[in-house]
């Protein structure tokens, strides 16, 4: 099993945990699961060359902070494996341009940066994903519903080397993260939480300050309704604060609508409010050790890139093999 997380911001957001990493921490339990930090996926918009360093070992501090386990999945930066370029390169001649030019992924981006300022990596960048995924042979790929179309042509792409070459890749499944850790915008619950896309007083960074979030649950939009109740079409705001609980304390929706019955939307805020300020704080701490101790950092990165360069090497040079690559004399 095989996921990334871009180091594009120096704080992971609230919807990237419930939406992701905490399910990673659970999966590496049952699975040879591959984690890595996707630095070379973050180059394809404009990046300040120290911030990017920087907020890479932000990001696995993170990781390590959130529970993911060294010992129980191989943690990694995406450039300390030069074969995921070198399979890039691959992937990218064997894809048609059409292909490549449907990725709806690519559409939204691009017009948002306008075609002047769209780099071909951002065109190209579901190939390199495909190399990720491919390189370690994964059977299935924890992803949004929102990435499930690149995940399809990847099984697109390993069926077809396959059959022009010979069997060599496992054609992965997506594994669809839970619906129910979809996460919002606290100022505008109509569209995901991202750093890209909410305003500053609609996204909750891990690494804030916890009284500054807690100002932000207490401000959240919700409507002019005052009774407690789930409904994702007419309280999208009420909704979407109490999958945020129900993904925190681990009581269902269901309960708490019962728990809140007769209370107003101030209870729920302040309650959540607290909820997360009592988990963020220790995850807080974590992180901060990892960051306060850059040589234990570098050893876990270190023996994460080893891991990993011992299965991506293998298939690499299988592929190189097949295609038809003269091999190096040693």
């Amino acid at each position: 099993m095989l996921s990334g997380i871009q180091p594009t911001s120096g704080s992971f957001h609230l919807g990237n945990y419930l939406g992701a990493v905490r399910q990673w921490v659970d999966l590496q339990e049952q699975n040879d699961a591959f984690y890595m930090v996707v630095d070379l996926h973050a180059i394809t918009v404009e990046q300040d060359p120290a911030t990017l360093r920087e907020n890479t070992r932000v990001s696995v501090a993170q990781l390590l902070g959130a529970g993911l386990d060294p010992e129980r999945c191989t943690l990694f930066v995406q450039s300390h494996v030069p074969e995921h370029a070198q399979l890039g390169w691959v992937m990218n001649c064997l894809t048609g341009f059409g292909e490549a030019a449907r990725m709806t992924q690519f559409k939204d981006k691009s017009s948002k940066q306008g075609t002047d300022r769209t780099s071909v990596g951002l065109f190209t960048y579901p190939i390199l994903q495909i190399a990720d995924i491919l390189l370690y042979q994964a059977d299935a790929v924890p992803v949004g519903e929102d990435q499930r179309q690149h995940v399809e042509l990847t099984r697109d792409l390993a069926e077809r080397f396959n059959t022009r070459y010979a069997p060599t890749f496992t054609v992965p499944k997506p594994y669809i993260l839970k619906a129910t850790a979809k996460i919002q915008d606290l100022q505008d619950p109509s569209a995901k939480m991202s750093k890209s896309a909410s305003s500053p007083k609609g996204l909750v960074s891990l690494l804030d300050d916890p009284k500054v979030s807690a100002k932000k649950f207490k401000s959240a939009v919700t409507d002019t309704d005052t009774v407690v109740t789930y409904d994702e079409e007419n309280k999208v705001g009420v909704s979407n604060l109490l999958r945020i609980h129900s993904a925190l304390s681990g009581q269902s929706v269901e309960q708490l609508v019962a728990h809140f019955e007769g209370k107003m939307y101030g209870a729920l805020k302040t309650e959540l409010a607290e909820l997360f300020t009592e988990w963020v704080l220790p995850f807080q701490e974590r992180t901060k050790t990892y960051l306060d101790d850059p040589a234990e950092l570098d050893r876990v990165l270190g023996l994460g890139a080893e891991k990993a360069r011992e299965v991506a090497s293998r298939t690499l040079a299988t592929v190189y093999d097949r295609i038809g690559f003269l091999a190096p004399k040693r």
